[in-house]
């Protein structure tokens, strides 16, 4: 236990020289140590997921997941340890202000990874809508490149068919009108084969030629009509069958998802809000533990350490300034008096 309490004190970045003047502090310490260090250790895991994610290897994402952890981790060790206690609240709430942004942006970066992995089971399906409405898509705009030219010929191939059933049309009113004169049922009411008949044959005759001779011209384009309709529905086809399904199964597609099933879903919604609010309340709270407590006996000790440090930087300006002045004693006045200026203006505060 005392290796692992040894171990929670240096991830602190409190000083153990110090901290064992004050062994009372000693557990606050190790409480913000091990909140830094299982941060990191959330940042790696959720680095790691993302990275596995985009390289489909375990041993590059294992490599840049350490990385990643133990660069959020020495972030958070740096920002807890320049924090430091005075005994004014305002004053250290406005001065910690830009570390809570810090950590703020730092917890969504390491939540939305993990968050992901959470909710992957409804993920999933919602990754398969998504390729299908992608292929789909695909689908649309590669039909869209056939269809306005295939509707083109068959349009034509229509017109000419319609040619066609209005020559049928005629010719078969004519033949009924013949006939009907043949047998007596119209025309001059009379059966018999007279010259009213005779007319009235010829006229279907004739009718019955510009139909073949119509049929068959529109029947030679008609079939060179389907002969490119038939290419391009094959075309059509090798184009539909060319097309891949990409898997859409990266990090941003995946966000997609998440945020598609966040908007159909208030359950889902609440879920992703109450992660987020987590991994925000984990990354903040060694700062706000820093905030909340009162000034003890460490941050005494420290602040008289540090002062030391100034007291002998002051001393030690105060000496090269004495020993400056003494050596250009014999300069003239003038130049004395800008001298000992410009060394005193460097120790003014």
């Amino acid at each position: 236990m005392q290796k692992i309490t040894d171990f929670f004190l240096w991830c602190s970045g409190a000083d153990r020289r110090i901290l064992e003047k004050c062994p009372s502090e000693t557990s606050k310490y190790v409480g913000i140590g091990a909140t830094i260090f299982f941060t990191g250790l959330f940042a790696a895991a959720s680095g790691g997921y993302a990275l596995y994610t985009i390289f489909d290897s375990a041993w590059i994402a294992a490599f840049f997941a350490v990385l990643w952890g133990l660069m959020i981790f020495n972030l958070d060790r740096f920002i807890v340890c320049s924090m430091r206690k005075e005994g004014n609240g305002r004053r250290e709430l406005l001065m910690a202000s830009p570390r809570i942004i810090l950590a703020v942006l730092i917890s969504i970066v390491i939540a939305k990874p993990l968050e992901l992995k959470i909710f992957q089971k409804e993920i999933e399906p919602e990754l398969i809508v998504m390729e299908q409405q992608k292929y789909r898509e695909q689908e649309v705009q590669v039909t869209a490149r056939f269809q306005p030219f295939r509707d083109s010929l068959s349009a034509q191939v229509q017109v000419l068919k319609a040619e066609i059933v209005a020559k049928e049309v005629i010719r078969n009113d004519r033949v009924r009108l013949a006939r009907e004169e043949a047998d007596g049922t119209g025309g001059s009411r009379k059966k018999n084969l007279g010259p009213i008949y005779k007319v009235k044959k010829a006229d279907a005759d004739r009718a019955e030629a510009e139909l073949a001779a119509v049929t068959e011209a529109n029947q030679a384009r008609i079939q060179q009509l389907e002969k490119g309709i038939a290419e391009q529905d094959s075309s059509l086809s090798q184009a539909l069958v060319a097309l891949e399904r990409s898997s859409m199964n990266g990090p941003a597609a995946r966000m997609e998802a998440m945020d598609r099933l966040t908007e159909a879903s208030s359950a889902m919604a609440w879920a992703h809000w109450f992660i987020m609010l987590l991994f925000i309340a984990i990354e903040t709270a060694p700062v706000f533990v820093k905030l909340i407590s009162g000034k003890g006996p460490y941050d005494n000790l420290l602040k008289v350490e540090e002062h030391q440090f100034t007291v002998h930087e002051i001393e030690e300006l105060a000496r090269m300034n004495t020993t400056a002045k003494e050596r250009t004693a014999n300069y003239p006045q003038h130049e004395r008096t800008f001298i000992a200026g410009r060394l005193d203006a460097e120790i003014e505060p």
